[in-house]
């Protein structure tokens, strides 16, 4: 690693506050919403409203951070992610949380801009390794964040989006005193050159690339339908309210902490990012399909873990091969596409899980969580040709 070891202690806690801060929502958000009349569907949409600015920020941001620099495209995106949070935990009409939605996503470009420090300071053969710091971050982030969200929802469920907003505020004052800029001032030059996007897959395997793009936008259609649903469903197959998923969701945290934060780099010395791809899909396949069929608590903590250690593996592999197949001065629009095709498929993750647990509730209340899991699980599937080719 070129600029040592202190930037990327800075971004990794960088990338873990923000965790914390997105992770406090996960199992309070659907249940905030609720408060306000909004049914499964309109919860699908509240949190694909969020994807669908990110979907068309993330590549704007992507190319300003390799054209100014990733330091201020990052202060950029969390204090919007501050200001998103004190909307939401402010809100008193469903509308409003609507609007929070839109803000923070529209900021909502610093895991991709993290990605592309991490290239910046990390050797083309580290890479995925790099990534997985990144999952490493999100997975603590994961343990603190829905643990945290759940203790506070004790409070009110307006309480965990203040303390998010908060938690954003120090963490964009951490980066502007902390974190060092990582792109070259040559390289900012070369990005001011570049003309437009399809410039960049010319300049790599366009092929290869689609292939990657492909199987990472089946897994998170999968994985954000299985997160925009899952407090609902352990809701009424358990009858677990916003804390008791919040436990659930910081188990898994420490599953993908592990998986992305110790287990990768050894893993790659032993084999290769497609295998570990094709493992990943596979095993994300396999416990969507046997989710609905957990009757008991065991069964579902077994599932889920298969989940997270599955996401763990596809995540850090598939953005390091994207990154290793962009020049230095393309690394935030390439990693700003890569957030842009997940960001597109949360927002049809969650609007199809919704409204596929919806058709549950109405028809299958006996079955409820098997419709759109094994729709989940098809989806994956299709991720695990494509792994296959890749």
């Amino acid at each position: 690693m070129r600029n040592g070891r202190s930037p990327l202690a800075v971004i990794f806690l960088t990338v873990f506050i923000d965790l914390v801060g997105f992770g406090i929502v996960i199992p309070v958000l659907p249940l905030y919403a609720q408060r306000f009349g909004a049914s499964p569907l309109v919860i699908g949409l509240l949190l694909g409203i969020y994807s669908a600015m990110q979907c068309l920020a993330a590549p704007l941001l992507g190319r300003l951070s390799d054209r100014v620099g990733r330091r201020p495209v990052l202060l950029l995106s969390i204090l919007g992610t501050s200001l998103g949070f004190l909307l939401m935990g402010l809100a008193h009409t469903l509308q409003l949380l609507f609007i929070a939605r839109v803000i923070d996503g529209i900021t909502g470009g610093n895991i991709s801009t993290a990605q592309a420090y991490i290239a910046d300071v990390t050797k083309p053969e580290e890479r995925s390794r790099g990534m997985g710091l990144i999952g490493a971050a999100f997975g603590l982030g994961f343990i603190f964040g829905p643990a945290i969200g759940g203790v506070l929802s004790r409070v009110s469920l307006g309480a965990p989006f203040l303390f998010a907003a908060v938690l954003a505020a120090a963490n964009a004052t951490a980066v502007y005193f902390l974190l060092p800029e990582s792109l070259a001032a040559e390289q900012r030059g070369k990005a001011r050159e570049r003309a437009s996007a399809l410039d960049l897959f010319s300049r790599a395997n366009g092929r290869a690339l689609s292939l990657i793009f492909a199987t990472y936008f089946f897994t998170t259609v999968a994985f954000s339908l299985l997160t925009a649903t899952y407090p609902l469903f352990t809701q009424q197959r358990f009858g677990y309210d916003a804390a008791h998923n919040g436990y659930i969701f910081a188990f898994l945290g420490i599953i993908g902490a592990v998986v992305q934060g110790v287990l990768l780099g050894p893993l790659l010395r032993l084999t290769t990012e497609r295998a570990l791809a094709i493992t990943g899909t596979a095993l994300l396949a396999v416990s969507l399909f046997a989710l609905p069929l957990s009757l008991t608590p065991v069964m579902l903590l077994a599932t889920t873990t298969l989940i997270a250690v599955g996401h763990g593996l596809v995540a850090a592999t598939l953005n390091g091969l994207a990154s290793k197949s962009a020049e230095a001065s393309a690394q935030g629009r390439m990693l700003g596409l890569m957030q842009s095709a997940a960001s597109l498929a949360r927002i049809a993750g969650p609007v199809l899980g919704g409204w596929l647990l919806n058709h549950d509730a109405v028809y299958l209340s006996e079955a409820f969580g098997r419709t759109p899991y094994w729709t989940g699980g098809g989806v994956m599937l299709v991720a695990l040709a494509l792994a296959f080719v890749l």
